[in-house]
């Protein structure tokens, strides 16, 4: 019972995390007006599931990284309930913050949920400095860096003149490219996170946990993914083609970066960090919606903690 718990716990979190950040990838594509909400969704969709597969051979260091080794003790690990815990946690969090309609980490609601489940189950036995050290030194710098780079890299391509205030069919094909490389990197950053959830369960083949996370995944963005979309692609800042250009090449240089040394960035924070960027230099930022998504940033990994340790505790109770 518990196993099929387990399972029920990890494909809610995956298809929150689908509905929540696959649209993150493709929003430029939208923002820019170089294809409709849906178009984007699907090709964002498309290419993500296409990444959380090739997770399956590509991201073993994430794998270890998330399956908590170090941060809490290993007879905790090995319990089911505290994994569920964990997934619900998590699941809950991007859950309510897609329906609110703002883009957060699921990488911050998992390591929230990872740490408020450790210290029900086992107190002070939690190591932070393994957190800090493994989760949020990548996670906190990589939205700033988003957000350099998302300006240097546009005032670059303005320069160089390759990224022109109207589309061409060439921008729109290297568009295409940039905005599906991100995603492809979203699938292959988060992928491995949920599936280490599922390490516990005896016998796993990871093959098809890894084919069974994308598929939820996949059905999380196509049926769910609506609110996050428009605030992303339309709520951030205003921008044309060779803008949304830039920030999808900054988010595909650096989640693809991430993922191929392990580090476990945001593909939200990411994302965000380089439409940021373009809009200070554009003069066009949105700032009260960007400060109402960064107090949703702020609240993700206590909201993962309060609510996986709650579960917990009920859990234990029984």
């Amino acid at each position: 019972m518990l196993v099929v718990l387990l399972f029920f716990s990890v494909g809610f979190v995956a298809f929150t995390n689908g509905a929540n950040a696959n649209f993150k990838g493709v929003a430029s594509l939208y923002g820019s007006n170089t294809t409709t909400l849906r178009r984007a969704l699907y090709w964002g969709t498309a290419t993500t599931f296409a990444g959380s597969l090739a997770a399956a051979f590509l991201a073993e260091g994430m794998l270890k990284k998330f399956s908590g080794r170090g941060i809490v003790p290993d007879t905790l690990l090995a319990s089911q309930t505290f994994l569920i815990s964990v997934a619900l946690g998590a699941a809950l969090t991007s859950f309510l913050a897609t329906k609110l309609g703002f883009p957060v980490s699921t990488t911050h609601a998992l390591v929230g949920a990872l740490l408020g489940a450790g210290l029900a189950g086992s107190g002070n036995e939690v190591s932070f400095l393994a957190v800090a050290r493994n989760f949020f030194y990548p996670l906190f710098f990589s939205p700033a860096v988003a957000i350099v780079l998302g300006a240097v890299v546009y005032l670059l391509l303005k320069t160089l003149r390759l990224a022109p205030s109207q589309r061409t069919r060439t921008l729109d094909v290297l568009h295409y490219l940039s905005t599906g490389a991100a995603s492809f990197a979203r699938g292959l950053n988060d992928t491995p996170k949920m599936v280490a959830l599922l390490l516990a369960v005896p016998g796993l083949v990871t093959d098809w946990a890894f084919m069974a996370v994308a598929v939820c995944i996949a059905l999380g963005g196509l049926l769910d993914a609506d609110r996050v979309a428009e605030t992303l692609g339309k709520k951030v800042t205003d921008m044309d083609p060779g803008q949304g250009f830039a920030a999808s090449l900054v988010t595909a240089g650096l989640v693809g970066t991430a993922s191929s040394h392990s580090l476990p960035v945001s593909t939200t924070h990411v994302s965000v960090g380089s439409l940021i960027g373009i809009g200070i230099i554009n003069r066009q930022a949105k700032w009260r919606k960007i400060f109402e998504i960064l107090s949703a940033w702020l609240t993700t990994v206590p909201c993962g903690a309060a609510l996986s340790g709650l579960i917990y505790c009920l859990a234990s109770a029984f």
